[in-house]
């Protein structure tokens, strides 16, 4: 439960053989913390019978097989583990990282750099030092293979969307809106502002792990001119990013 909502966690079913347990109802700090951690649990447990597991910005979805496990049984057990300690304070999941993503600013590569700063109340170069400076959390994967939603970004990045779609946005584009980022994994139309550029690859269907980064990650971006972005693009390293393992 949290304090200033006790109906919160909820179990809900999905479909036949899926249960949702929710952290909440909006996208806050703690509900993610709650999903993510939470998740880990579950995969800690091993019931027989849980196929998969997975997280969304602030919940926690469990699949699991109704001829091996039954509905009221699986309820039971995440009700169950739910009370078992706080889960909106809980210590994120082991095995999380830490990368490094040198992006591109602005320039023609990301034209959208001066609206976005503006909505925010920043210069563009406060709003570079503003997105530069925090650390962000993958809080899920989503909408297209691979693709992190990232945040939370301070108050004045709470900007919305665009009213109208960009037709197009190129594999590796940083977009923001909503105190939150998103690192394109795959070309396509976005709603929201193309403020950075980079190199990397986040969804790699050939490797053994075609996600590069995960939901707990966390990610930092580091400002490069459009020169040291041309350079990085004519070598073989993944978009020069770098990584660290946090726990």
């Amino acid at each position: 439960m949290t304090a200033s909502d006790p109906s919160w966690p909820r179990i809900r079913t999905v479909g036949i053989d899926g249960m949702l347990v929710s952290f909440g109802d909006t996208l806050r700090e703690e509900a993610n913390r709650a999903a993510l951690a939470f998740r880990a649990a579950v995969d800690r447990e091993a019931w027989d019978g849980v196929e998969e597991t997975a997280t969304s910005l602030a919940s926690t979805f469990v699949r699991f097989d109704p001829l091996i496990l039954r509905h009221d049984t699986l309820r039971e057990r995440l009700h169950r583990l739910l009370g078992a300690m706080n889960w909106y304070a809980a210590d994120l999941p082991r095995g999380r990282r830490l990368f490094h993503i040198p992006t591109v600013f602005g320039t023609d590569l990301a034209p959208q750099l001066s609206e976005a700063a503006q909505a925010a109340g920043l210069s563009e170069t406060e709003a570079i030092a503003s997105i530069t400076a925090n650390r962000v959390r993958v809080q899920t994967i989503g909408f297209a293979p691979g693709q992190p939603y990232l945040g939370t970004l301070p108050d004045a990045w709470n900007i919305p969307r665009q009213q109208d779609l960009t037709p197009r946005v190129t594999e590796g584009a940083l977009v923001v809106a909503i105190r939150q980022l998103v690192l394109f994994s795959v070309t396509a139309p976005t709603g929201w502002r193309h403020i950075g550029q980079t190199a990397c690859r986040l969804f790699r269907p050939q490797s053994d792990t075609p996600f590069l980064l995960r939901p707990g990650d966390e990610v930092q971006f580091h400002a490069i001119t459009r020169e040291e972005y041309d350079v990085i693009l004519t070598g073989t390293s993944n978009g020069g990013i770098t990584q660290e393992c946090l726990a």
